[in-house]
């Protein structure tokens, strides 16, 4: 049915009408009226600033409450067509999120229609829940004098977003397993553009690495003066070129060096080469298996995706190391028990689909205990993984379907389109890893801003944390 909004004109409006609103303030409304107005005052939205003030709490805009009184004007009493002409409120007590206001106005005096244009004037008042007076006052209004019925404006639903938020608690948690330890030594392979030099960079002003730049000098610091970076303070290893520099950073981290290395400007084979090469050294019984960490606007938790980077068309024997290593990491990031989807077009066992095959084979592999430290579940479609009420909908019983932790994808092509999706259609953002080596590999893409490069250190870090806390995975030992 249509909504209609409906005016009293200067002929029906009369001393005594009353009209009211009631709404309850919310932590949305409190950032909303920060974003619309500016006004970023700590009293209203610093929850650590507020605790130490007069309320102990951070509070409601004044503004926000004369923002109610004007809704009841200009959409109830006197309604469509009413203009402002002054106002005089009075603020006696603040709101906090939680509180329930009620506003009412009340028609208090109209002048002589022979004004023009004429005008009413309103009492207006604002409780709390509890019957408190929250603002009292008085308003003046220019009163419309033609009857107004219009069916009420549709208007966009607004939604709070904020991409990136859960990979910045993620850097906090990093720099956090970090406190009162040296940062993560780093080789940063041939950062010779402003974007990977500056994320190394970041990451190390914010305590999490310290970064040993591996590459030709020249462009290295031809880089950092194009982009305003000052490489004093950073250990710098000079090699010819980039292949170089990747066997390079593989040496530093054979012999224990650098707990840790980070792509820069080079493709990734040219630096996975290097490093998994046979005489690196650095390869384990474990199969190597890319991990995006990904923070999808709208989902309270980070989910993980793998493999879209590394392995192209992964065996079952492969894919059972993608798991384990994902699981792994998920520890590290401190999911205790993390919920494993097993991705493939549909979510039953299809001969003639062998990723299904594969996702009810590592199923079993899991009850078998040769996957260990989550709950798998598959086949699923990327729909039932991540939506309950797609799951529900289909009648699919499981802890994993509609919540899962992570994403194992069936091959690369259909992993790496998945993240790209959500990172380019979804507002998503993403950090990268790269697991089953000997030391953590941040992958990340030349595409990628300093924001994710950081995300992707501190997911190094958590990992050298996890390890230091005796929690190395039991077959990472020589590789079979």
């Amino acid at each position: 049915m249509t909504d209609w909004i409906e005016n009293r004109p200067l002929a029906e409006l009369r001393i005594g009408d009353t009209a009211t609103l009631t709404r309850s303030f919310t932590r949305e409304d409190l950032q909303t009226f920060a974003l619309v107005s500016g006004d970023v005052n700590p009293a209203h939205v610093d929850a650590e600033y507020a605790a130490s003030d007069e309320f102990h709490a951070v509070v409601a805009h004044g503004m926000w409450s004369a923002a109610l009184i004007s809704s009841v004007l200009g959409t109830q009493l006197p309604g469509p067509g009413t203009v402002y002409a002054g106002q005089d409120l009075r603020f006696l007590r603040p709101v906090f999120v939680g509180d329930t206001v009620r506003v009412t106005v009340t028609v208090t005096a109209i002048e002589p229609a022979a004004q023009k244009p004429p005008q009413a004037r309103l009492s207006c008042s604002v409780v709390n829940q509890r019957d408190e007076p929250v603002v009292e006052g008085e308003a003046v209004v220019f009163v419309p004098q033609a009857k107004v019925r219009r069916p009420r404006t549709h208007l966009p639903r607004l939604e709070l977003r904020d991409p990136g938020a859960k990979l910045r608690a993620l850097v906090a948690q990093a720099q956090r397993a970090r406190a009162g330890q040296a940062p993560l030594r780093m080789a940063v392979v041939h950062a010779v553009d402003a974007v990977s030099l500056g994320g190394a960079v970041d990451a190390a002003r914010a305590g999490l690495i310290e970064p040993v730049f591996v590459g030709p000098e020249a462009r290295l610091r031809a880089a950092a003066q194009a982009a305003g970076i000052d490489l004093a303070p950073y250990a710098i290893e000079p090699t010819e070129h980039s292949h170089a520099a990747a066997a390079r950073a593989a040496a530093m981290a054979r012999e224990a060096r650098v707990e840790a290395v980070m792509k820069g400007s080079l493709h990734s084979d040219e630096l996975l080469h290097a490093l998994l090469d046979a005489s690196a050294g650095l390869r384990t019984a474990r199969r190597v298996s890319h991990v995006f960490v990904i923070d999808a606007v709208g989902l309270p938790q980070l989910q993980l995706l793998t493999d879209a980077a590394v392995n192209v068309a992964p065996d079952l024997a492969a894919k059972r190391d993608i798991v384990q290593n994902a699981i792994d990491l998920a520890h590290a990031l401190g999911m205790a028990n993390p919920r494993v989807a097993i991705l493939s077009a549909v979510e039953t066992v299809t001969p003639k689909i062998p990723s299904t095959l594969d996702a009810a084979a590592l199923c079993k592999m899991a009850d078998r205990g040769q996957i260990r430290g989550g709950v798998l579940d598959g086949p699923l479609a990327f729909d039932n993984a991540v939506s309950l009420r797609a799951a529900r909908t289909k009648g699919i019983v499981s802890p994993v379907a509609g919540r899962a932790d992570v994403l194992v994808a069936p091959d690369l092509e259909a992993g790496n389109m998945l993240a790209k999706q959500l990172e380019y259609l979804a507002e998503a953002k993403v950090a990268g890893i790269v697991l089953g080596a000997r030391v953590p590999v941040v992958l990340t893409s030349r595409a990628d801003l300093p924001d994710a490069r950081l995300a992707s250190c501190a997911l190094a870090v958590l990992l050298a944390a996890h390890a230091a806390a005796g929690a190395t995975p039991d077959d990472a030992g020589a590789p079979a």
